[in-house]
């Protein structure tokens, strides 16, 4: 069965029409399975590199981002067992002391449409929930975001707790945010920067290798 009908809908968020053929699928016989890796996520790989390409703008990926969380959500109650398969798993939270989360919603959701399994600890996260989450929840990567170039020292000292936790070599860590650049991810630490949400999911797959 093709799932590029459903793979277009997504990229053109049309998510009442995104749902209906996902339903119709299953009708149909198909795996839930292939239909979140070849309808869905093949979907999101396309805006993701749209994006990439400056063909698509952050209105448009997170229409596409919102029709394929809508789709996944009729796709739940069919899987078995384990539930999804999942490239992996990230810990996002904006660190202690900033409350701002629009870009990493955008991430979040991004980063779901690629495949991944996301534990989002929210806003204002401090180092200690960081590290109780990645133990709790076996997570491979941490991806922090900062607005404020006053809270960028809390990412440091998050890589510092993880460090002293014993997770600093199971785990990658990802950071982003207006303030933040390359250089600074490269100063505190971190194994990559990602300035926008195409780019974490780039990061996200390179580190992983997935």
């Amino acid at each position: 069965m093709s799932f590029e009908t459903l793979s277009q809908t997504v990229i053109k968020g049309d998510m009442q029409a995104a749902a209906e053929l996902t339903r119709k699928a299953l009708d149909d016989g198909a795996d839930a399975q292939q239909i979140l890796d070849q309808g869905l996520i093949a979907a999101m790989d396309v805006v993701g590199r749209k994006f990439a390409e400056g063909a698509m703008f952050v209105p448009q990926m997170l229409r596409s981002a919102k029709t394929m969380q809508q789709c996944v959500e009729v796709l739940k109650p069919h899987f078995q067992g384990a539930g999804m398969t999942t490239k992996g798993t990230i810990i996002l939270g904006t660190v202690k002391g900033d409350l701002h989360d629009i870009g990493k919603n955008l991430v979040a959701m991004m980063l779901e449409g690629a495949g991944f399994r996301i534990v989002d600890l929210g806003v204002d996260v401090s180092p200690a929930a960081f590290v109780e989450a990645v133990a709790k929840e076996n997570g491979q990567i941490v991806g922090m975001s900062a607005l404020l170039s006053t809270t960028m020292p809390a990412m440091a000292e998050t890589i510092t707790a993880l460090t002293t936790a014993g997770h600093r070599e199971t785990v990658k860590i990802m950071i982003g945010g207006a303030p933040v650049t390359a250089d600074y991810a490269t100063s505190v630490g971190a194994d990559c920067y990602a300035p926008d949400a195409g780019s974490a999911v780039t990061e996200a797959k390179r580190l992983l290798d997935v």
